[in-house]
């Protein structure tokens, strides 16, 4: 039986309200220009206490002052599919996973070298 949490209609809500607190916080902390990138919405220019690393991404909004090349976005692309399939478990299954992206499950699936790891 599927299981009815991951990569489901509860699962796509849930990207959806992480989003909608991704827009929250981004759009108006956001110098920069808002920008959607493929499925990923991108805020740029915020202050460096919004965000962890080079950057955050909470549903389909990534949040970053300045790092937002291309293979950090194709980065970020994947993880805007790991909320999809996740959803609100997704910061809970983040955590359990580590806070060192080289071990991190899902680091690794976004790619290490193209999110700034290696």
């Amino acid at each position: 039986m599927k299981n009815p949490l991951l990569d489901s209609p509860v699962s796509r809500a849930g990207c959806a309200v992480a989003t909608a607190v991704g827009l929250a916080i981004g759009a108006p902390l956001s110098t920069g220009r808002i920008r959607v990138v493929g499925d990923l919405i991108v805020c740029a220019g915020l202050p460096r206490w919004a965000f962890r690393r080079g950057g955050t991404c909470v549903g389909r909004v990534y949040l970053t002052r300045d790092n937002d090349g291309d293979d950090v976005l194709e980065h970020e692309a994947v993880h805007v599919a790991q909320w999809k399939k996740h959803g609100m478990l997704m910061p809970l299954l983040y955590a359990i996973a580590g806070r060192d992206a080289l071990t991190n499950r899902f680091e690794i699936e976004a790619g290490l070298e193209k999110g700034g790891y290696r």
